[in-house]
């Protein structure tokens, strides 16, 4: 007859000690294989942070250098810009003093101006006062204050119409405006 019952059965205080010692065997392999991999995975880790450190600082420098040349370009371009403003404001300025808006005509003292399209001659005569200016206007000489408005009819067919919108000491601002066949 086969005697069934488990060896550890027979020795009861043998099967207790290595279960024991099993169990404290598999717990400290256990904390050192944890520690061995915390240990491990921290050497890794500081290993490629040294190597991306190298290369990510070499990448920066390289990036701020080239900002730094795109800065200057942009400082450069911007200096470009306003230069090339100040040129057209000054370009802008001297065609409207050249060719003024439609109609809008200024006069200097002592000058005389055909506008109207060819209907009026013009002039100013002396300079201007506080409160008007003296304008010669077709050969008659008329105060005007600055926002008045006359009518002039040089011919039956053609109406005039001409006002002063502004005078100063150098200059004076004036609007003329003519209907009817335009003066050749």
């Amino acid at each position: 007859m086969h005697d069934r019952t488990r060896p550890d059965r027979d020795y009861p205080g043998n099967s207790r000690r290595f279960r024991a010692n099993n169990w404290l065997v598999v717990a400290i392999a256990f904390v050192l294989m944890c520690l061995g991999i915390l240990i491990g995975g921290h050497l890794y880790g500081r290993y490629l942070a040294s190597f991306n450190s190298t290369s990510t600082d070499n990448i920066i420098t390289e990036l701020v250098s080239q900002g730094q040349k795109q800065k200057r370009v942009d400082d450069s371009l911007s200096a470009e810009i306003t230069a090339m403003g100040i040129k057209l404001q000054n370009a802008q300025a001297t065609l409207d003093s050249i060719m003024p808006s439609p109609n809008t005509y200024t006069i200097k003292p002592n000058q005389t101006l055909i506008v109207g399209d060819g209907h009026l001659l013009v002039g100013m005569v002396g300079p201007p006062g506080n409160d008007a200016i003296m304008l010669n206007v077709n050969g008659k000489q008329q105060p005007f204050a600055a926002g008045q408005t006359i009518n002039v009819a040089p011919d039956s067919a053609t109406q005039c119409r001409l006002s002063l919108q502004s005078f100063d000491v150098f200059k004076a601002t004036l609007v003329a405006t003519c209907s009817g066949p335009k003066a050749k």
